[in-house]
C-alpha cells in the first residue's frame, strides 16, 4: 500500500474522531496528516513526509487553535435562553389579569397569566412586568 494512502487513511479516522470529541485536537492532527499524505503523492521520502506532518501540525496549533479557543470563550456566561428568557420582559395585557387567570402578549406571543400577587386585578391594556413563568402561565406584576 503506498504511503499516501496510509496517510489519508490517518486523516480521515482523525477527522471523524473529531467530530465525535469536538476538542480541534484530533482535528489538528488529522489536518497535518492530510499534508503528510501531499508529501506522500510529490514522491517525497518518508522522513520528509514526517517534517510536513510536523510543521503542518506546529503551524495549526500555534495559528488555529488560539482562534478556536478564543470563540469558545466569547459563548456568553449565564444567558438565559427558551422560557426564562422572558422572566424580565415586560408584557401588555389583553384580557384583566387576576390571581386565578388572564392574557398577556409577550413579545409579540399571548401567554395564559396570573398575577403575582394573587390580590392584584390588573386591568386590559396596563403595562406589567413578568416576574416568573410557571408551566405555560406567566406571573405579572404591574408597573408603576
Amino acid at each position: 500500500m503506498d504511503y499516501w494512502v496510509i496517510w489519508l487513511i490517518v486523516a480521515v479516522v482523525l477527522g471523524i474522531a473529531e467530530i465525535f470529541t469536538l476538542t480541534t485536537a484530533l482535528g489538528l492532527l488529522g489536518g497535518a496528516a492530510l499534508f503528510g499524505s501531499i508529501a506522500a503523492v510529490l514522491g517525497l521520502p518518508v522522513p520528509l513526509q514526517l517534517v510536513a506532518f510536523t510543521i503542518a501540525l506546529g503551524a495549526g496549533v500555534t495559528v488555529v487553535r488560539p482562534i478556536a479557543k478564543r470563540h469558545l470563550a466569547q459563548r456568553p456566561r449565564g444567558e438565559r435562553f427558551g422560557i426564562q428568557a422572558l422572566v424580565g420582559k415586560t408584557a401588555y395585557v389583553l384580557r384583566e389579569v387576576t390571581g386565578r387567570d388572564g392574557r398577556v402578549r409577550i413579545g409579540g406571543e399571548e401567554w395564559s397569566a396570573r398575577a403575582y400577587d394573587e390580590t392584584l386585578v390588573i386591568p386590559a391594556g396596563a403595562t406589567v412586568d413578568v416576574i416568573e413563568i410557571e408551566g405555560a402561565t406567566a406571573l405579572v406584576y404591574p408597573r408603576e
